[in-house]
């Protein structure tokens, strides 16, 4: 059900197997969160498209609005509520695959799609998206782990130490749309660009966290050609687990919690609070369909649409 990682479990300084990820222990409690996306596998679109439309070669599409006035992960009814045919390949590989029909959402072409995890032995989850379409569309797809270092449950995010390298952010309006262009974050409440504790700069006065009720908005990553590479690095300071961040997408959407409410209960009989959880999603930047100055995310018949990202864990003793 919506493509989840429910669990991720990491030794931490004394050995001990910590789950790092935000869940639950049934599907029910995914479909009864107030938080919709624990863990979800997000398409057609990952992030926000203004006003729920784009055009693509001339025609409009009008997209499901789930996010004041505009479509947020796919809009209602988005890939985490999708129910995903599952494969286990061997001991370490899962693939899971869905078929998005043409109109889902209002986007257009039947997208087949394939989402494979592994275990790698290098202490390592890794994720690797395909797909490929019959109609000329739009795809951002990426996951939406909710990660608590010291442990799920264990309390604010805020002391984690995170480093993204990213010299430019992508700064909003109000519904947290991109204004067009790019900033830069240096010297600004946006720069990670050397490891810093999240909140110490997240209550600053700064209209853009005033927007995102903190952080929740794309860096623009510091690519060097098209592999897989280091864009972010995260030590939950409790446990020592320090997880590494690779990817091929041009942007990471950091996001510090901040509409966690504690309303709901998860795994461990825990209320997930204010801020004890972020998220780094690897993607192309929100809104890129209406924004021609930003990477394209446009899928041809004939082609075919592949990314990978992987987190990667050791401890900090």
């Amino acid at each position: 059900y919506g493509g989840r990682l429910v669990s991720l479990l990491v030794p931490d300084r004394k050995e001990k197997m910590v789950d790092v990820v935000l869940g639950f222990n049934s599907v029910q409690g995914y479909i009864d969160a107030e938080e919709p996306y624990f863990g979800a596998t997000i398409g057609r679109y990952g992030n926000r498209i203004a006003n729920g439309k784009f055009t693509l070669d001339g025609q409009t599409y009008s997209l499901s609005v789930n996010n004041g006035p505009n479509t947020l992960h796919g809009g209602k009814g988005g890939f985490q509520e999708r129910v995903w045919d599952a494969s286990q390949i061997d001991s370490s590989t899962l693939q899971l695959s869905y078929i998005s029909k043409d109109g889902e959402g209002g986007f257009p072409g039947n997208l087949d799609v394939k989402v494979v995890y592994t275990l790698t032995d290098d202490n390592e989850l890794k994720i690797d998206y395909t797909a490929t379409t019959d109609k000329k569309t739009v795809i951002n797809l990426t996951n939406h782990a909710f990660f608590n270092l010291n442990g799920e449950g264990s309390g604010p995010i805020t002391d984690h130490i995170l480093m993204v390298d990213a010299d430019q952010y992508t700064p909003v309006n109000q519904t947290l749309i991109p204004l067009g262009k790019n900033e830069s974050a240096t010297n600004t409440s946006f720069d990670f660009s050397t490891p810093a504790e999240i909140g110490k700069r997240i209550n600053d006065k700064n209209e853009q966290l005033g927007y995102g009720l903190g952080y929740d908005h794309n860096f623009v990553l510091n690519r060097k050609g098209a592999g897989m590479q280091l864009v972010s690095t995260v030590l939950g300071p409790k446990t020592g687990i320090f997880m590494e961040i690779f990817t091929k997408e041009p942007g990471l959407q950091f996001y510090s919690g901040n509409l966690l409410k504690g309303k709901d209960t998860g795994k461990s009989g825990k209320n997930y609070e204010y801020r004890t959880a972020f998220c780094l999603e690897m993607q192309h930047f929100p809104d890129s369909p209406n924004q021609p100055a930003f990477p394209s995310t446009e899928l041809s018949p004939g082609q075919i649409y592949k990314t990978s990202s992987s987190y990667k864990f050791s401890v900090n003793k």
